[in-house]
């Protein structure tokens, strides 16, 4: 970084996003931006930050992930507070993005959440906001500002590449129908065959794994999702391809949300291994499962997409050779 990037580029972090943050500015060799959120006694939020921000360039990185509703409101509060200390354009860089999930109105009387959230996003000061792998494409759709939407994809398939004198026979796997674009890509890129299965869901917890489309017998299975949640639809689907004669089951996923039983099931479950990226932090969270966790960090990606945007340079040049994003 130039002596005037450094002057004028600042990376912050909330309270969800200090670890992708200090990752993103080690591969920028940029300092931190200097900022605190805390919670006066009746839970109320307030930021400060210790830094002149005027004119400059800001990106502030936050998951909104569990508890979701406080760093949700840390994110909005962050935005505002970054606003009306001058800065001149601020990016909201949300590596998981909660609320995903109610992205359409699929039954009578319910909400579009995610749509709402966008709006509170664009009304609290945010110019331009940054995700990685949304749950639903879509969503982008539902800002009135600009949208950069990343994949993982080129993390997780080299940690993949980089191990696959270890398997014999593979075949990937995808959980369910609206995932079939990002496992073909991923089949591509592994030279192997394709199967699917029939999910159907019933609630937020409740599954049935129907079929399965394909053959997986004396395979290792390869299975990829945007997101792990309550594990239920992998556990299911990695039982399913070994008693298709599956030899072992390997799952990937963007984000390993991991909540209720999630964790119980996966050490429960066939599966060998579950590999994610950090964009929610594993850290003291998933103790029960480290013996199958493998988690990749995707600051460097968040980072050279950082260094892009602040440059007008292109963010779709990154993932020319590999493309995996829900559409």
């Amino acid at each position: 970084m130039s002596a005037n990037d450094r002057e004028h580029l600042k990376i912050f972090a909330a309270t969800a996003g200090q670890h992708l943050a200090q990752a993103m500015c080690d591969h920028l060799e940029l300092p931190l931006g200097g900022g605190k959120a805390t919670k006066f006694p009746d839970g109320e939020i307030i930021v400060k930050l210790e830094e002149d921000v005027r004119g400059r360039d800001c990106y502030l990185v936050q998951s909104t992930c569990d508890p979701v509703n406080d760093n949700l409101m840390e994110l909005l509060i962050w935005i505002d507070c970054l606003k009306r200390a001058s800065a001149k354009r601020i990016t909201a860089v949300i590596p998981y993005f909660g609320y995903a999930r109610q992205d359409r109105k699929d039954e009578g009387r319910v909400p579009i959440t995610a749509k709402m959230v966008a709006n509170l996003i664009t009304a609290a000061g945010a110019n331009r906001v940054l995700c990685l792998d949304l749950h639903a494409a879509q969503i982008q759709g539902f800002f009135d500002i600009p949208v950069d939407h990343l994949s993982a994809a080129p993390v997780i398939g080299e940690h993949f590449l980089s191990n696959r004198d270890r398997y014999d026979r593979i075949a990937v796997v995808s959980p369910d129908v609206g995932n079939v674009k990002v496992a073909n890509m991923f089949a591509d890129l592994m030279e192997c065959d394709l199967a699917i299965i029939d999910k159907r869901r019933h609630s937020g917890e409740q599954i049935t794994v129907k079929n399965l489309i394909g053959d997986v017998k004396g395979c290792t299975v390869l299975m990829f999702d945007d997101l792990i949640s309550t594990a239920g639809t992998i556990c299911e689907a990695a039982r399913l391809v070994m008693d298709k004669g599956a030899v072992d089951v390997i799952c990937a996923a963007t984000h390993g949300v991991f909540v209720g039983m999630a964790l119980e099931r996966i050490q429960e479950s066939p599966i060998s291994q579950v590999v994610v990226t950090d964009t929610i932090s594993c850290t003291d969270r998933c103790q029960l499962i480290d013996d199958k966790l493998v988690e990749l960090s995707v600051g460097k990606l968040l980072g050279e997409a950082i260094h892009r945007i602040h440059h007008d340079q292109s963010i779709s040049a990154m993932f020319r050779t590999i493309v995996g994003t829900k559409r």
